[in-house]
């Protein structure tokens, strides 16, 4: 008869023995670094929460937004230019940009522009339907919530508009 232990495979080289505790449950995903090379964390003056965040990129100032606005009854689209703070009518809507941003060509496009849409109703009063930013990459994000007419953001101008009229007239 062999000894009791004779018939016991042997574990694979750098296996925990049986019944030997593993000092660290789990896998280990990450090599540890090299001895006498300081983590990032123990660095000396090292902040622990801080963050790499990228330079916020250069973003331009305009002094006009361009717009398009859907009649939805006729299906007629009119494209609409609108300078900072000025309001122009379509339709029952009054559009006010309050900003209008771009990038510059080297960065990639994202025009974007603050506008607040009021909807006049039948007794003249003006009634807030929309306040926020409009992509003009997302045209489906811009909110403007209204069953006739959907207006969105298409482009900002560094000229200022032609002529203060209203979006319908030509």
């Amino acid at each position: 008869m062999p000894p009791s232990g004779a018939n016991r495979q042997q574990p694979p080289p750098g296996a925990p023995r049986p019944g030997a505790r593993d000092a660290f449950p789990g896998p280990v995903t990450a090599t540890p670094p090299a001895a006498g090379t300081p983590s990032p964390a123990n660095a000396p003056g090292a902040d622990t929460d801080a963050m790499i965040v990228q330079p916020p990129t250069e973003k331009i100032v305009n002094p006009t937004a361009v717009y398009a606005g859907l009649d939805k009854i006729t299906g007629r689209i009119t494209s609409f230019e609108v300078g900072m703070g000025e309001t122009v009518q379509f339709g029952a809507l009054q559009v006010t940009p309050r900003a209008c941003y771009t990038r510059p060509p080297t960065e990639p496009t994202n025009t974007t522009s603050f506008t607040e849409v009021n909807e006049i109703t039948l007794k003249g009063e003006a009634k807030r339907i929309f306040t926020g930013w409009m992509f003009a990459s997302s045209p489906g994000l811009h909110g403007v919530e209204h069953p006739i007419y959907d207006v969105w953001l298409t482009d900002c101008k560094a000229t200022p508009p032609s002529t203060v009229r209203s979006a319908g007239q030509k």
